[in-house]
């Protein structure tokens, strides 16, 4: 029987995961984790979050809502134990942060918030903390396509950034170019990811997210190859390319 269901939600939250971790009566699989193991779970959950969101299931959302909070309460209690810090140091170091970072709100300052005035407050607290780069914080964890914006529009920041569309556009074309004419993989590779980098920077200067965008791509060709499927019966595979691109544009037709 649960001694905790009449604790606050956050405090009943905190005491499960102090029994999962502890050393004499917790769960074996709570103990053997670490920050590195645990980590992965903590991109999953925030990615269900966005699933969620995308599909607009509130009852879902909620439910992974709980399943990143307790990821959080897990590191906080794995950093506990270690005596680095607590869950109400995350709570207040957050809250402090939030208060910085609306000083319009919080400390009678004047304007308005918008990204540049957001980015300049980050700027100053990495700043704070010494950074030597502003592509310093920019998460080795991000997608690759998200990460590649934010490297992107922190060098832009400085003025490293093309004028227009145009520049970024034709380096596409150039990139094309030499991964064609590439002949090791190796080159390959790095010609594939100086087109995709082209790319994210082209949709950038359009005021675009890559990162939104081909999500939504990939929403939008799942959708389409669903419904070819749905119309072949079962015979997608059996038939000619032709048939195929008969069917895609049916479906297309439909939307």
């Amino acid at each position: 029987m649960s001694d905790t269901p009449h604790k606050p939600p956050i405090d009943r939250l905190l005491a499960i995961m102090a029994r999962l971790r502890d050393p004499q009566s917790g769960c074996e699989w709570d103990l053997a984790q670490n920050f590195t193991s645990i980590a992965p779970y903590t991109i999953e959950e925030a990615y269900e979050v966005a699933d969620a969101i995308a599909r607009g299931d509130m009852a879902e959302l909620k439910d992974e809502l709980g399943d990143l909070l307790l990821q959080v309460v897990f590191h906080a209690r794995m950093a506990e134990e270690a005596g680095l810090f607590a869950f109400d140091d995350v709570a207040a170091a957050i809250s402090t942060k939030m208060e910085a970072r609306h000083p319009h709100i919080f400390a009678n300052a004047s304007g308005t918030m918008n990204e540049a005035r957001w980015e300049d407050l980050k700027a100053d607290e990495r700043a704070a903390k010494g950074v030597t780069s502003a592509l310093d914080g920019v998460a080795l964890a991000l997608p690759a396509l998200l990460r590649a914006q934010k490297l992107q529009k922190r060098a832009a920041r400085t003025g490293f950034d093309w004028p227009d569309p145009s520049g970024s556009e034709a380096k596409i074309t150039e990139e094309i170019e030499e991964l064609n004419t590439a002949t090791s993989d190796q080159a390959k590779i790095e010609e594939a990811g100086d087109l995709l980098f082209a790319v994210v920077n082209f949709v950038r200067a359009h005021g675009i997210s890559a990162e939104d965008a081909l999500r939504a791509a990939n929403a939008k060709f799942e959708r389409r190859f669903r419904g070819m499927e749905a119309m072949a019966n079962g015979e997608f595979p059996m038939l000619s390319l032709e048939a195929q691109e008969e069917l895609w544009q049916a479906v297309k037709g439909t939307e």
